[in-house]
C-alpha cells in the first residue's frame, strides 16, 4: 500500500494540524517537514510533541542546511554532524521515522572545473564513514534513522548512485543508517533504475518524489509504472515523499499526483 508525503512548504494552512488536514484532503496520508539547520528545526520540538497529539502524521524531514557532513572544513564538518545529532533527537518527538541527509550538497563536482577535489576519494570515504557511524549510532538510539541520499554528479562527488549509498550501509551496518531513493535524481544517474532498486533492496527505507525534470509526478518523462513495480519488488513498505516544485496550485497538483501513484 502506497504513503504518500506531502512537503511542508506546500500545503495550505498555518499550523501542522492544518497542513496534514490539507495533505488528507488530497490524497496524502502525511507530510514530510522541512529539517532547517542554525537551531530552527530543534526549536520546534513542542510544535512536534503537540501535532502528534493532535493526530498529525510526520513521515520524516529533509536537511535544510548550510553544511553537510562532509564539508571540507573540519569545523564545519563537525559542526554539521552535532547539528545532525541534535535535530534527529528532536524528530524522534514528531514520531517520524527518519531524516534525509546526503553527504554533501554543491560542495564539490567532478564534472565541473577544477575537476579534482582537494582531498583523496580514501580519505572523503573514510570521513563520510566516521560520521555517518556516529550520526546512525544516535539515530538509532532515538528510534528513528538517516536516510542517506545519492545526489547527482553535479550535486556531489561522493555518493551518486544507489550503490554507492549502499556501501556505507553495509559497512556501518547500524539500523540507525539507510538509503533514501530519489527518483530525479536517479533519472540522471542509474542506467537501469528498476534493477538498482532491486539490488539495493531492504536498504531502501525511503522515497522521494520528482519527475525528469524536478517537477511533480507526471510533468516529465519519468517512467513511474516501472519505479513502482521495482519498489513492490523489493517489499518496500515506507513512505513515498514530494521533493520537488509545483506546476500549479498545490491543491490541484497533489490531487493528480495522487490519483496518478495510486492508479495501478
Amino acid at each position: 500500500m502506497i504513503r504518500l508525503a506531502a512537503q511542508e512548504s506546500t500545503c495550505e494552512g498555518v499550523t501542522l494540524l492544518e497542513k496534514f488536514e490539507f495533505a488528507k484532503s488530497v490524497g496524502f496520508d502525511g507530510i514530510e517537514l522541512s529539517g532547517r539547520g542554525d537551531g530552527a528545526f530543534v526549536s520546534r520540538e513542542a510544535e512536534f510533541i503537540e501535532a502528534r497529539e493532535q493526530g498529525v502524521v510526520m513521515s520524516s524531514a529533509v536537511a535544510h542546511v548550510d553544511h553537510f557532513m562532509g564539508d571540507f572544513d573540519p569545523e564545519k564538518r563537525r559542526g554539521a554532524i552535532d547539528e545532525m545529532k541534535a535535530m534527529l533527537t528532536t524528530l524522534s518527538a514528531a514520531g517520524a521515522a527518519g531524516f534525509v541527509a546526503p553527504h554533501t550538497f554543491g560542495l564539490f563536482s567532478r564534472h565541473l572545473p577544477p575537476f579534482t577535489p582537494p582531498r583523496s576519494d580514501e580519505e572523503s570515504r573514510q570521513l563520510l564513514l566516521e560520521a555517518l557511524s556516529e550520526v546512525a549510532d544516535h539515530a538509532a538510539a532515538h528510534g528513528v534513522e538517516v536516510f542517506l541520499e545519492p545526489l547527482n554528479r553535479f550535486e556531489d562527488f561522493v555518493v551518486n548512485t544507489l550503490a554507492d549509498a549502499s556501501w556505507y550501509v553495509d559497512e556501518i551496518g547500524s539500523p540507525g543508517l539507510s538509503v533514501v531513493a530519489d527518483t530525479w535524481h536517479m533519472s540522471i544517474e542509474e542506467s537501469d533504475i528498476a534493477a538498482a532498486i532491486r539490488t539495493a533492496g531492504h536498504r531502501i527505507h525511503h522515497v522521494q518524489l520528482g519527475d525528469s525534470n524536478r517537477l511533480e509526478p507526471g510533468a516529465g518523462h519519468y517512467d513511474w509504472p516501472q519505479t513502482l513495480r521495482a519498489l513492490d519488488e523489493i517489499g518496500y513498505d515506507g513512505w513515498l515523499a514530494m521533493e520537488c516544485r509545483l506546476t500549479g496550485p498545490a491543491r490541484e497538483v497533489l490531487s493528480r499526483v495522487a490519483e496518478l501513484l495510486r492508479a495501478r
